[in-house]
């Protein structure tokens, strides 16, 4: 008599390193909607989850990544600046014809970078593998970000795993895929670490608690080679490993979180590397473009710029 080994069951543990997308939310508008897909999981943290908007339209559309501002130690996918209606943005990023990913990465209290960096390279990686079901073509993607998530955004365009390795490319979610991006938009984006490492952090609100150090929360409590650390995390220091994708960026020339020169400190990087990069200042605007009213018009430019340089 014989006897059959039973089937081993499947726990569902560990879990794997990402899930594919399920089936999207159309509306009435025929936008497809991609709501909560986990593209990293890594033990001990919580899912990496990213939102897809991809507008009604023939065949595969480009894409657009949006990386949310914070310090990289706060801030959530589904919002934008306070400054930047949520209708503003998905609005102009759709009604271009572009689809818009919205993503989660980790927080620096979390893990100190490169994790955040990780994080956007395995969502572009995502994004791309599953271009197919998400109705993108992964051949044309750009990343935009904002504050912290501009740094993130300059540094998605800039790092290339042939050129920095597995150290910045991380090893979270998809692997077999390109994490490149074809433009980069980066309003008030932090791009040379370095020369802020003394610069003491906002004040708390009334009633709230200090609000941790964003910098020294970025890089991590060692002591040892901050100043190696934090050339590490600016974009400045891989402006000329390869050209650089274009670049616009956007700042308000009255920031008094992100100094302008930050952007100008870029803008001169990029363009001694050979790459096209236009500098927009925002005059008398703070961050988040506080005190303008050129925000509608500054969504405008940095959506065509996008659609110009992902639909070529």
């Amino acid at each position: 008599m014989t006897s059959t080994a039973p089937a081993p069951i499947d726990t569902g543990w560990p879990p794997p390193p990402f899930l594919a997308p399920t089936a999207p939310l159309v509306g009435t508008d025929g936008v497809r909607r991609f709501h909560g897909l986990s593209y990293a999981r890594t033990p001990g943290y919580r899912p990496c989850l990213l939102d897809v908007h991809v507008p009604a339209a023939r065949g595969a559309v480009p894409a657009v990544v949006w990386i949310h501002g914070g310090g990289w130690l706060d801030g959530d996918r589904r919002y934008p600046p306070p400054t930047v209606p949520v209708e503003l943005l998905h609005g102009a990023v759709l009604g271009a014809g572009l689809a818009l990913v919205c993503v989660d990465y980790r927080h620096s209290l979390e893990a100190p970078f490169p994790a955040q960096l990780h994080d956007v390279k395995a969502a572009v990686r995502y994004v791309r593998r599953h271009a197919g079901l998400l109705g993108i073509d992964p051949e044309r993607i750009g990343a935009w970000g904002e504050s912290a998530g501009g740094h993130l955004a300059a540094l998605a365009g800039l790092v290339r795993a042939d050129s920095h390795g597995a150290a910045l490319e991380g090893r979270e979610g998809v692997q077999d895929e390109d994490s490149s991006v074809r433009a980069v938009v980066d309003w008030y984006g932090v791009s040379e670490i370095e020369p802020l490492l003394g610069q003491s952090p906002l004040p708390p609100l009334p009633g709230e608690p200090p609000y941790p150090n964003p910098i020294t929360a970025l890089l991590g409590d060692a002591e040892a080679d901050l100043r190696g650390r934090a050339r590490a995390a600016s974009p400045v220091t891989y402006a000329g490993a390869t050209t650089p994708p274009p670049f616009l960026l956007v700042h308000g020339r009255e920031d008094r979180v992100v100094p302008f020169d930050q952007s100008e400190s870029l803008e001169r990087a990029l363009s001694r590397a050979g790459g096209a990069v236009t500098l927009r200042a925002v005059e008398g605007a703070d961050h988040i473009f506080l005190g303008s009213a050129e925000v509608p018009a500054v969504v405008a430019e940095s959506v065509d710029f996008l659609r110009h340089h992902l639909t070529v």
